[in-house]
């Protein structure tokens, strides 16, 4: 960055210059320096009433021009460098790169054979901080190089008073008679002021007594810097104390006096109290000028009371006083605030008309209150005139309030216009601006206008930008997502939605809007990502978007990640509706996935769905047919505490038919344990099964279990059990068997 070197009136003394060719290689770092001009201050809507120019002070030991003429052609040789840097840059340069030590105040000494107060008063002038400035200020008392005067104690005070370091400001003061250097009223002035800037209006109060006690002469200097003191922090009645005090004194007061005091009763809404003032000066033979009736109209306009404003605005004009930019716009700034929208437009055309150039000020007052009153065509025409001019408004929100307002009214093209006027105002757009512009282009179905907004959005990463401070509105994204989402551009609408989430947003509608579209365009797995996205934010997902997602996976062939999303739904807390268990069921049994299948019917069945029984009984009936007979039965089980049945006598049938006689038996005993209806034929086919089979043990166990529990008793091949049981060993067993079977037709003979 260039640094400002606006250096103090030399006293042309004989100067040493640094040049590259000749430069020691310990300061190769010093780069030459661009210089700036020093811009005015911005104007405010309450200027604070500025003192009259006064001559420069003249510095000790100046020299006349013939002298100085001589010294300068002495100073300046002839055939000079162009590179040449003044000393006093270069030590500022070091001593901002350096650390304060000894090393670098060696470097110092070295560099200036002999220190002059110019000299100091400008490597002051030129600190890049206030450390720099204090530090430098007392090594060279301290170190015998020279001992300050009044100019050099005057300016490391102004220093330390804009750093609002007023403790070493006042120390310094208070000690300048002990060096031999006396006060003046200046020196005083400079700390009232920083301390008032700082809000400690107590101590610039002391400072401004001790004066006296310090005989340090007041003049109306003095308290015009008590009074805009006191005043600026509303303590209006303590400025009229000291006014009445400044004239028992014999101090009479100037315009500059009553201009403060005028502009500080405003302050404090005391309309009766300036208006006093204001007339008292006029019979003091005090005339007013443009401040006066720029402070007068400004604390009218504050209160809102208009007709006090223009008489004052009027009679400005009447004295042949010309009134300045800053007349119209507190003028225009007071109609808008009070409504009268016409009225200020018409000052805007007239300040124009009288050659008056109105500036960013004038503008961003003018350009609210035209949104407020709806003047959109004329606001559109002064932004023109902005762009056409080149200035841009003081406040860059305005242009928030441009665009939004031009949307309300339906005239998306001139809101259009207005983001480029920020373009070619260099203003930088933000995501917010776009985003009020697609939302209103959403509105009126000007989809293709919305997305090539969005690409500039994108494609130039203005959502992501740091120093961002309006970002896109909810109510903008997801209607530009949902509408990408619905016509087959979801990746686009992944793009923007992924650089809003690293900025923080979790939009649960976008999120499920990602979901429907990419779902729709046939791409679960991107719609699964968001998803798993969605449950590592906690987001809420929406139980239709779990059934697209299923219903993607399904036409995509893909069963397993379908019964994935259907568990990620369940776990969500939604419970998918009795066609959609069965599609995922449906789709795993053709794909063989019996098992995964069973599960899911599990979790059907627990969710209290009692519909698709007849796709149960199959997947039942797989079950068992490939041995999966505990599982089988636990689902059965489920089934029966669930008031869901199933046809036993169907799958022992079929398991009978498909010669799965373990299966048959394992079903058959889990129904009797738990007294399921089983039919007769049932058991005749399985315990017919299992003597063919020659399983006689387990075809006992069935049948004692059976006529223990009241079952039947003229089975058929009962005598050929009893024979194979006796034939393979089993002699207590038919012995059993036939004192059952005789007992039980004694017990029915004697009924």
């Amino acid at each position: 960055m260039a640094y400002i070197s606006v250096t103090k009136p030399l006293q042309w003394k004989p100067r040493l210059f640094i040049y590259r060719a000749s430069s020691p290689p310990s300061f190769n770092f010093i780069q030459s320096f661009s210089y700036e001009s020093i811009s005015a201050g911005d104007q405010t809507s309450t200027p604070i009433p500025e003192a009259p120019a006064s001559a420069s002070p003249s510095k000790p030991g100046s020299s006349t021009a013939a002298e100085a003429e001589g010294k300068a052609n002495a100073r300046t040789p002839r055939c000079k460098d162009r590179n040449a840097q003044k000393l006093e840059d270069v030590i500022c340069r070091m001593m901002a790169n350096w650390a304060w030590t000894t090393r670098l105040q060696n470097s110092i000494r070295s560099l200036v054979p002999q220190f002059d107060h110019s000299l100091v008063w400008n490597v002051l002038h030129g600190s890049r901080n206030s450390d720099h400035a204090l530090q430098f200020f007392r090594w060279v008392e301290r170190a015998g190089l020279i001992r300050h005067d009044r100019d050099t104690h005057l300016k490391i005070i102004e220093i330390l008073g804009r750093a609002s370091k007023l403790n070493h400001a006042r120390c310094i003061l208070l000690d300048m008679p002990k060096l031999g250097v006396e006060w003046d009223e200046d020196l005083f002035v400079v700390v009232i002021d920083s301390y008032g800037k700082a809000g400690i209006v107590q101590e610039s109060v002391k400072i401004f007594q001790k004066m006296k006690v310090l005989g340090v002469e007041r003049t109306i200097k003095s308290y015009d810097a008590l009074f805009k003191v006191i005043l600026r922090r509303g303590r209006y009645m303590m400025a009229k104390r000291y006014f009445n005090a400044m004239l028992n004194e014999g101090i009479m007061p100037t315009r500059h006096t009553y201009n403060i005091m005028i502009w500080g009763f405003f302050l404090s809404l005391k309309l009766e109290t300036a208006n006093r003032f204001f007339e008292e000066m006029n019979e003091r033979g005090i005339s007013p000028d443009v401040v006066t009736y720029n402070t007068m109209i400004n604390g009218y306009c504050r209160v809102k009371k208009m007709e006090g404003a223009e008489k004052f605005f009027v009679e400005m004009k009447g004295r042949n006083i010309e009134p300045t930019v800053i007349s119209y716009t507190t003028m225009i700034k007071g109609f808008l605030s009070v409504g009268h929208v016409d009225d200020g437009l018409r000052l805007f055309e007239e300040m124009k008309s009288f050659r008056i150039k109105p500036n960013a000020v004038t503008y961003s007052t003018l350009l609210p209150g035209l949104c407020d009153g709806g003047k959109m065509v004329e606001a559109q025409n002064v932004v023109k005139e902005m762009v056409e001019k080149y200035i841009a408004p003081k406040y860059n929100s305005i242009f928030l309030r441009l665009i939004t307002c031009q949307c309300q009214v339906g005239r998306s093209d001139a809101a259009a216009d207005v983001v480029k006027a920020m373009i070619r105002l260099s203003i930088p757009t933000e995501a917010g601006h776009y985003g009020v512009l697609i939302e209103n282009f959403c509105k009126s179905g000007e989809y293709d206008r919305a997305v090539k907004l969005l690409d500039k959005l994108i494609e130039k990463e203005i959502i992501l930008r740091p120093q961002s401070s309006l970002e896109m509105e909810s109510s903008a994204y997801n209607q530009i997502i949902e509408y990408l989402c619905n016509s087959g551009q979801t990746s686009k609408a992944e793009t923007l939605f992924r650089q809003l989430m690293k900025k923080g947003v979790q939009d649960p509608i976008a999120f499920n809007n990602l979901i429907r579209g990419h779902s729709k365009e046939g791409a679960p797995e991107s719609a699964f990502e968001i998803l798993k996205i969605m449950g590592r934010r906690q987001v809420p997902r929406e139980a239709d978007c779990y059934r697209l997602l299923i219903e993607s996976f399904l036409k995509k062939g893909e069963p397993a990640d379908a019964k994935t999303a259907l568990d990620s739904m369940i776990e969500n807390g939604h419970i998918p509706d009795s066609s959609l268990f069965r599609t995922v069921m449906e789709s795993l049994f053709e794909d063989g996935r019996i098992q995964t299948a069973s599960r899911v019917m599990h979790n059907m069945v627990e969710k209290g769905v009692k519909e698709n029984m007849d796709l149960v009984a199959k997947i039942l009936k797989a079950l068992l047919l490939r041995g999966h007979v505990e599982e089988a039965l636990e689902r059965i089980d489920l089934l029966m505490n669930n008031g869901c049945e199933p046809d036993f006598d169907g799958l022992l049938s079929v398991l009978h038919a498909k010669g799965k006689t373990i299966a048959a038996l394992k079903l058959l005993d889990f129904g009797l344990e738990r007294d399921y209806g089983i039919s007769f034929s049932s058991y005749e086919k399985v315990l017919g099964a299992l003597l063919a089979a020659g399983k006689t043990l387990n075809a006992y166990s069935i049948l004692c279990k059976i006529m223990q529990k009241g079952g039947i008793t003229d089975w058929n091949s009962c005598k050929d059990l009893i024979r194979s049981l006796n034939e393979e060993g089993n002699t207590k067993q038919a012995d059993t068997l036939s004192r059952m079977i005789k007992g039980e037709e004694k017990a029915h003979g004697s009924k």
